[in-house]
This record gives structure tokens, C-alpha cells and sequence, in this order.
């Protein structure tokens, strides 16, 4: 059984980023850029101005003297003549600088008197123009490969005209519900029979971290229905299944993935919750078998497959940073496992705090609603005191708040 930390490498050192497809700026958001992009000009196209005002020669002015208004230049009209010595063009935001100006005054800074401009402030050469290139040469790499594209990013692209770019590809993940007491949502309930939470679970974090997910539905109690569904989702770019891990008459996902030829690299965690996840390979392919209680799965999916499934998108950081944060109670663990403890993070003058988000057991699913964090107890250490420091995996919306506070 291997620890916690030499289950996650296992995971990471078996799979590698899937291949690179060419996609639409909106389709891209959210995916990782697979090679370097170079800016095909140079941004501003041409020097343009900065401020509504007047384009002036910056020789000509003085505080208290007038210019005559020869012409105006608005953004997106024609280009005007040249200003000649004394003169100066009303000119708009976003329009090119005519030939000869080399500074633009803001209407605010002068009187405007139709015909003739009176300067209030002193002009320097420069001001308020914006330069060919001054952002982007052309040739500069603006987006590395590697770089998650977001907003910022598909602004700049459309900015220099890049209507596709080559990203990784999104990784299609089959979901495998199993067992007879499982009945799908929508379906009326009955003593022994629980709603297949799972699936819908496992398809939002699948859908949350990029990827596409493609639920199987439910695998009966028999041999026959787990090899047909698991041999339809090892079609997928990878697998996970729920439930049957362990070691009961019915649970039968260990065998049924050795027979389609999938590669054992281990069964089971030095973790709690969760310490039934078994994970195995086919053809590149990744199989991961989850508990089947739904906070188990969940547990299980945010700290050893999401990494997995980060880095056959392409990420180049695919671990959660974690943050430090101060227990309000004392916690006890038995020693021998890491625990994943399911807790609230909040800040209070500055500093971080952990409450727990309630009875631990595994069969508890509100603390899971509840909870904004994973905080990671080590193995050995089995008292954690009031105050004491752990390490936090944040979960929620919230996440980026807490990490600069």
C-alpha cells in the first residue's frame, strides 16, 4: 500500500498531456495554450492618441498662447494633412496622429474657441500619445506555451487577429456508477435503495476542472454488466468508477478491469477518507476506481485525480497550492493514515482559520457542502491542538480571496 504522496506520483509519472487541437477563442477559454504566440505586428498598429484634445506640435506651445485649428481627426476617419508650425487638429481617442505632432493636449487643458485652441497647461513632447509597438513588437512572444488562456488572454489574441490557437485537448472522462442499490436520479426511492449521487458528482468536477465528461449509468452486481460498461468507458480518454473496491462477495471492479487488461498499479491508500482507491493503466489510458460513498469520492477525486486529469490537459501546475490556516478545536486521529479533514476556512484580521465542518464520518455529506477546504493531518501525528498549523487544499469559489489574505 503506498503512502499518499508515492500514490499521487505514481498517478502524475503515468500520464502525460493527450494531443493538441486547433480551437476558437471562445472554445479555448479555460484550456492551456500548446506552443508560443508570436504577435503578428506590432500593437498600437500606429501612434494614435490617447485623449480627446487637440494634436499639437509641442515647439509651438506655451502656457497662454493659441494654435489655429486647421482639422479634425476622429477614430476610424481618414487620415488628416499635415499640421504645419502654429496649428493644431481637434483630435479623438483611438485616432492616428497626423505628421508633424508629437503631443496631444486633453480638451480639459484648453479653451476651445472653434476656430483657434487656447493652451492652459504646459505641453510636453510625448504626452498622451500612444506609440506604434509600445505594448507589443511584432515577433514577441505574448502568450507562452503552457499559459491557461483566460479573459486577459483572448482579449490579446483577438487583438492581433488570431481567430484559433492550438491548444491541448480536453480530456473525455467516462463516470462508472456500481451496484444494485443504486437507482438514478428521478427514480423513487425505497428501503435499500440510494440515488446515484456519484455519477452527478464526479461529471461536475469533471466538468469544473475542463475536461468532458460521459457518464455510463449504473453497473449491476454481476460480471457481465461491469465488463460491458467498463469496456465502453476504456474508450474514453480515461476512467473512473465508484464503488466496489473493497473486498465484499460483490465487489467486483478489481476483477472485471484485469480481465479487459487493465495494469494494477495499486489498490489501495494510506489515507482517510478514501483509503479503498485503486488505480491502474490501459494503453496509456488511466483508471481510477473511487469508494463509493460520496464523500470518499469526492475526497479522493479533488486530491488524486483532478492532478491527473490537470496534467493530461496540458497544466503545468496541477497541485492546489496549499495554504496555512490555525485549528479553532483540538482534532484526534489515529496514527497510520493521512486524514483529509473537511473544514472552513475564514479570515479574521489577517489571519487564517479552520473549523472543522462537522462529524467526519464519511456517511456526513453536509460537511462536505459545508466545508471550503481540505485540511492534510499527517500520518503519525495523532493530537492537534487549539491554534496549531495545518495545510489546506481550498475547494471553493472563495479560494483565491483566502490566498491573499
Amino acid at each position: 500500500m503506498p503512502t499518499f504522496e508515492e500514490a499521487r506520483s505514481m498517478i502524475l509519472a503515468s500520464v502525460a498531456p493527450l494531443g493538441v487541437e486547433r480551437a476558437g477563442l471562445l472554445e479555448a477559454l479555460g484550456r492551456v495554450v500548446a506552443e508560443d504566440v508570436a504577435a503578428p505586428w506590432d500593437m498600437p498598429y500606429y501612434d494614435n492618441s490617447a485623449m480627446d484634445g487637440f494634436a499639437v506640435r509641442a515647439a509651438d506651445c506655451w502656457v497662454g498662447g493659441s494654435l489655429q485649428v486647421t482639422g479634425y481627426a476622429p477614430a476610424g476617419g481618414a487620415a488628416v494633412p499635415a499640421v504645419e508650425p502654429g496649428c493644431a487638429v481637434r483630435i479623438m481617442t483611438g485616432a492616428p496622429i497626423p505628421a508633424g505632432c508629437d503631443a496631444v493636449v486633453p480638451f480639459e487643458e484648453t479653451e476651445d474657441r472653434k476656430d483657434t485652441v487656447l493652451l492652459k497647461e504646459k505641453v510636453k513632447r510625448s504626452q498622451h500619445i500612444r506609440f506604434r509597438g509600445e505594448d507589443v513588437g511584432r515577433g514577441d512572444t505574448v502568450i507562452a506555451a503552457g499559459t491557461v488562456i483566460q479573459p486577459p488572454e483572448i482579449s490579446m489574441l483577438a487583438s492581433l487577429g488570431k481567430a484559433v490557437v492550438r491548444v491541448h485537448r480536453r480530456a473525455r472522462v467516462a463516470v462508472l456508477s456500481t451496484g444494485d442499490e443504486l437507482i438514478e436520479l428521478g427514480e423513487k426511492p425505497a428501503a435499500g435503495k440510494i440515488v446515484n449521487s456519484n455519477a452527478l458528482s464526479l461529471a461536475a468536477a469533471i466538468r469544473e476542472v475542463g475536461a468532458e465528461p460521459v457518464i455510463l449509468g449504473i453497473a449491476r452486481d454481476n460480471p457481465e454488466s461491469h465488463r460491458k460498461k467498463m469496456a465502453e468507458g476504456l474508450k474514453a480518454d480515461a476512467l473512473i468508477t465508484s464503488a466496489g473496491v473493497s473486498a465484499g462477495d460483490r465487489d467486483l471492479v478489481r476483477e472485471c478491469l484485469a480481465e479487459l487488461g487493465v495494469r494494477p498499479l495499486f489498490w489501495k491508500v494510506d489515507i482517510k477518507p478514501g483509503g479503498p482507491t485503486a488505480f491502474g493503466m490501459k494503453d496509456g489510458k488511466p483508471v481510477f476506481s473511487l469508494p463509493g460513498n460520496p464523500v470518499s469520492t469526492m475526497v479522493t477525486f479533488e486530491e488524486l485525480v483532478r492532478p491527473a486529469l490537470l496534467r493530461m490537459m496540458g497544466h503545468r501546475r496541477v497541485i492546489k497550492p496549499y495554504v496555512r490556516a490555525s485549528l479553532r478545536d483540538e482534532v484526534r486521529k489515529k496514527p497510520g493514515k493521512v486524514h483529509f479533514l473537511r473544514v472552513r476556512v475564514d479570515v479574521e484580521r489577517g489571519w487564517k482559520w479552520a473549523t472543522t465542518a462537522g462529524d467526519q464520518n464519511t456517511g456526513i455529506l453536509r460537511t462536505m457542502v459545508r466545508a471550503n477546504g481540505i485540511a492534510m493531518l499527517p500520518k503519525d501525528q495523532t493530537v492537534f491542538s487549539p491554534g496549531e498549523e495545518v495545510a489546506v487544499h481550498l475547494l471553493r469559489g472563495d479560494a483565491e480571496m483566502l490566498e491573499e489574505a
